[in-house]
Formats: structure tokens, C-alpha cells, sequence
């Protein structure tokens, strides 16, 4: 028999203690996605590497770090989440044909080449995906979450 919680319950889980904490450890989660982006501007391992770019996903990152902090204060404006979304879905859209490549092209799938370079960008168009799909996911939660907060 499939139990059903009731629309109290379910406002409960949503402001429950355990629901912060796990908003904590998401947020915690995407300030280290943003605090690893400082390699992205390393010439070691990417060829011409974009400061800006990196400096984007950081920011990008740490933006969705500090939504899940402010989720266990109060509801997020619906702005937040229509440029967020927007955000994501232009990253995959931008990358996706890398990971087309990696994923059907002549070469053999990797995720883990150590080097990134202009002549084989596939390794970091697939990591960007599936970066901007994780994202796209984490907002999605947040809008799910933002939806049923009680104030």
C-alpha cells in the first residue's frame, strides 16, 4: 500500500532541519565546483585558456551555491531561476556539439584526457555539458523547493 503524505507533510519535509542541512551540503557542493575553476586558466593544461571564461563559471557556480543558502531563509525571486535556467541551457547548447563529436565522432570517447587543446576540444565541450547539465538540475531542485516554502 503506498503511503501519501499530506500537503502539511510535505510543507514539513520541505522546511525540515534535514532539507537545510542537505541545502547546506549542495551549497557547500557548488562552492567547490567554483573554487576548482582557478585551473581553467592554466596554459599547462588548456590551450589559450579565457580568464573570462573561467571567471563566468565561477561566478555561475557560486550563484547557485548561495541560492541553496538563501532557500533555507526564504523564497528566491522567480528572476533568479529564468536567468539561471537560460544560462544552462545555453551552455548546453554551445557545448553540446562537442559532446556530439566525442560521444559519435572517429575518435574514441574520453572525459579524461589531461590535455585540453584547439585541435580536440571535445574533452572540455563534454565536461562543460554535463557542468551546465548538473546546474540545470541544481536550479531545477531549487525551483521545486522555492515553489513550496512556507514564509
Amino acid at each position: 500500500m503506498e503511503r501519501k503524505l499530506s500537503s502539511s507533510q510535505y510543507h514539513s519535509i520541505i522546511n525540515s532541519t534535514e532539507m537545510k542541512i542537505f541545502n547546506y551540503l549542495l551549497a557547500a557542493l557548488f562552492f567547490f565546483f567554483a573554487y576548482v575553476q582557478y585551473n581553467d586558466v592554466d596554459p599547462g593544461i588548456y590551450h589559450n585558456p579565457s580568464s573570462l571564461d573561467a571567471a563566468l563559471w565561477l561566478l555561475f557556480y557560486a550563484l547557485i551555491g548561495i541560492g541553496f543558502i538563501l532557500l533555507n531563509f526564504r523564497r528566491l525571486p522567480v528572476w533568479f531561476f529564468l536567468v539561471a535556467v537560460i544560462a544552462c541551457l545555453t551552455e548546453m547548447s554551445l557545448s553540446g556539439p562537442g559532446l556530439w563529436e566525442n560521444l559519435f565522432g572517429e575518435e574514441k570517447f574520453t572525459m579524461t584526457q589531461v590535455s585540453m587543446s584547439a585541435n580536440d576540444p571535445r574533452v572540455e565541450l563534454t565536461r562543460e555539458f554535463f557542468g551546465a547539465l548538473i546546474a540545470l538540475f541544481a536550479v531545477l531542485f531549487q525551483f521545486w523547493q522555492n515553489k513550496r516554502i512556507k514564509i
